[in-house]
């Protein structure tokens, strides 16, 4: 059974940083690329990040690129979100995911596996 568990998340100010993790079991994990979405109330889940299975590409959505780093720890079937400067308009559901195909990583329907997500609050 596969499993990805994020944690990580809280409660930070305006400026602030955080360090999400999200820990995979029941699949083969260096062949699987990862992704980052995030889901504010009443709004669609968006893209982040994604990272290649070998971790030798990474993506980023507009809105946080230069802000956040993705990184991927295949023996030790973790992935990992750095997010630096945070914004309040950062603050949502952050949910890792999983895609052993091919597939444009910003796309939800990519992604074979979902974790349940974490939490994350940017005062201001």
């Amino acid at each position: 059974q596969v499993q990805l568990v994020e944690s990580g998340g809280g409660l930070v100010q305006a400026g602030g940083s955080l360090r999400l993790s999200c820990a995979a079991s029941g699949l083969t994990f260096s062949q699987y690329a990862m992704g980052w979405f995030r889901q504010a109330p009443g709004k669609e889940r968006e893209f982040v990040a994604a990272i290649r299975w070998s971790g030798s590409s990474t993506y980023y959505g507009v809105s946080v690129e230069g802000r956040f780093t993705i990184s991927k720890d295949n023996p030790n079937n973790t992935v990992y979100l750095q997010m630096n400067s945070l914004k309040p308009e950062d603050t949502g559901v952050y949910y890792c995911a999983a895609a052993l195909g091919p597939g444009h990583y910003s796309y939800t329907a990519t992604y074979d596996y979902w974790g349940r997500g974490t939490q994350v609050t940017v005062s201001s």
